[in-house]
């Protein structure tokens, strides 16, 4: 009993899963069945064997029925699996393609970064090599400041110029030996430069547009006792060079300022960049003495033949660190004489 129950259940849940035509075959092959069993039992023979044939008909046309189903299923199942094939290689494909293109890549960017590597030491080694020349070079030209200034003070550090740049202004001073001296701009340089001038018996006019450090660098050249040297603070104006307007030094400012022998332009300080060369040419080029010295700094020196060739300022002289000095002919054989 518990077995046909259970039967029966199992039975009970296909049929809730069957779809309304299995039904309705289920239901059409029990009532021929049935008729066939009725008209067995009442003697009906031909009856039955109708009913039976009819109930082998209707079997053998779903057996064709879901032949033809389960072809057509076979069939779109090949073609699906035919497509998936295809689909699988075509991605392998361009998988392998990617990869392949990814480790040429990987090549190159590794062939890249052994060259970039080899060319960092190359240079590493060489910039160690230029560094400590440098250093030497910087060490060798504070010591011969030191030999050639006694300071009375300590020094001040020189600022965005170099011993090396500090080593040229002294030498060329040294070596002129100018009565009257002329920088524009002033800072640190202007105490190195201040001693160098004032042991030949000259004068120093440090010209400084900004009134707070004109006021730093008077406070140190008197710490340092420079009588010959001074400080002038000379504010900005709007001035007119070959047809160009700049701001530079107040011109009224600069009276009194002639027979220089020595004029020394520092772009990094000085207005009008960056040309700072052409404006104190076209004001102070008149007042030079016949033998002066005009140095300046390599950027403006670069367009100095133009500007300075006006005032017979045609030679050019390099001069330790930065600077280069343009001089008259008869002033360059004269200063090599000396």
């Amino acid at each position: 009993m518990t077995r046909l129950l259970r039967i029966a259940r199992t039975v009970v849940q296909r049929l809730r899963g069957a779809s309304r035509r299995q039904l309705a075959g289920l239901a059409i092959g029990l009532l021929v069945a049935v008729g066939v069993a009725v008209s067995s039992v009442i003697g009906q023979a031909a009856l039955a064997t109708c009913l039976l044939a009819s109930l082998l008909a209707a079997v053998l046309a779903g057996v064709i029925h879901l032949s033809r189903r389960l072809v057509r299923f076979s069939r779109s199942t090949q073609d699906a699996v035919r497509e998936l094939r295809g689909t699988v290689d075509q991605l392998q494909r361009r998988v392998i393609a990617a990869v392949e293109k990814e480790r040429l890549a990987a090549g190159d960017r590794h062939l890249e970064l052994m060259e970039a590597l080899a060319r960092t030491e190359r240079l590493t080694a060489r910039g160690a090599e230029v560094l400590l020349h440098e250093q030497s070079r910087e060490i060798e030209a504070m010591f011969q400041l030191f030999r050639a200034v006694s300071p009375r003070a300590p020094m001040p550090a020189g600022g965005v110029l170099h011993p090396t740049d500090l080593l040229g202004l002294v030498h060329i001073a040294r070596e002129r030996r100018p009565g009257l001296t002329v920088a524009l701009g002033c800072g640190p340089s202007t105490v190195w430069l201040g001693y160098a001038v004032g042991a030949g018996g000259g004068r120093l006019v440090a010209v400084e547009h900004d009134e707070s450090r004109a006021a730093r660098v008077r406070t140190r050249v008197a710490e340092h006792g420079l009588a010959a040297v001074e400080v002038r603070h000379v504010p900005l104006a709007e001035l007119s060079v070959d047809g160009r307007t700049a701001d530079w030094y107040d011109v009224d400012a600069l009276d009194g300022l002639t027979d220089i022998d020595l004029l020394v332009v520092d772009g990094s300080l000085t207005p009008a960049a960056p040309d700072p060369l052409a404006p104190a040419l076209h004001v102070l080029g008149r007042r030079l003495a016949p033998a002066a010295a005009v140095v300046v700094d390599d950027e403006p020196a670069r367009v100095a033949p133009r500007q300075g060739g006006g005032f017979g300022l045609t030679v050019r002289r390099r001069l330790p660190g930065r600077w280069t000095a343009l001089t008259h002919p008869q002033a360059a054989s004269a200063s090599s004489t000396v």
